[in-house]
């Protein structure tokens, strides 16, 4: 359906498709476009979110942003402000150091032994340069993850999502730095447009890391906190009506 006013950006970095379920869902009503992040750099991400936004998209857009998608709508929204009109970051991660401490702890700590073994060994893999097909490796890492950040979930595995490692980690590194520098945060306070955070209150990324900070840059915020949900909303069996009740709410 045109024209394409909203665009949905997965999370990751390096797992494109995630959002495909929440274009579905939206696409009914509004013009829905899923960019699809394949630069190896942030600033490349940004700047190839722009040629399509400039391309295809009828301008200024809203943003629905998940999990590194949110990073990523947000720093779009510091860079360019005049091309969007409202941001939606769903399950973000923490806007500063000090409350990303215990993400991997609550991570892990959801899983059973033989399943934090293999973890490990995944990331080993993952990280050794000899290696070169990861794929595989780093879609059973994501499966694993996606399970201990959920609560009650429908299923925890995303359909038809190219897992692509080298843009994860090369990405990730850089993005990582920008949060422990305050660089992050600060681009916020760029941010004209208003902003929505949704969040699920099992989400392992604290909900502190993302309220509060960016209520204190913000000048137009609202975070909603989701009951018994957690990181991928859209696929809890508790959750995900509310959730999308509040998006097409955010989205009239």
């Amino acid at each position: 359906m045109t024209p394409y006013n909203l665009a949905v950006l997965h999370g990751g970095p390096g797992v494109a498709g995630e959002m495909a379920q929440v274009a579905r869902e939206l696409a009914s009503d509004l013009g829905v476009l899923e960019p699809l992040q394949t630069a190896i750099s942030v600033e490349g991400q940004i700047n190839e979110l722009k040629v399509v936004l400039e391309e295809k998209a009828d301008l200024p857009v809203t943003l629905i942003g998940f999990s590194w998608g949110a990073w990523l709508s947000f720093l779009f929204a510091a860079n360019y402000p005049s091309i969007v009109k409202k941001l939606i970051l769903v399950g973000s991660g923490p806007y500063e150091e000090r409350y990303a401490a215990k993400i991997q702890d609550t991570r892990f700590g959801r899983l059973s032994e033989e399943e934090r073994v293999e973890v490990k060994a995944l990331l080993k893999v993952m990280d050794n340069p000899v290696v070169k097909d990861k794929e595989t490796t780093f879609s059973r890492f994501g499966a694993l993850f996606s399970k201990a950040d959920a609560y009650d979930p429908v299923t925890w595995e995303s359909e038809e999502v190219d897992y692509q490692v080298d843009i994860f980690q090369r990405v990730w590194a850089e993005a990582a730095e920008m949060r422990r520098s305050g660089e992050l945060l600060e681009l916020g306070k760029r941010i004209e447009c208003p902003v929505v955070a949704i969040h699920g209150d099992h989400d392992p990324h604290p909900a502190e890391g993302v309220q509060k900070s960016l209520s204190d840059i913000l000048v137009d915020f609202r975070f909603v906190l989701l009951k018994n949900c957690g990181h991928k909303p859209w696929i809890e069996r508790q959750a995900k009506d509310k959730f999308y009740d509040i998006l097409k709410e955010e989205l009239r």
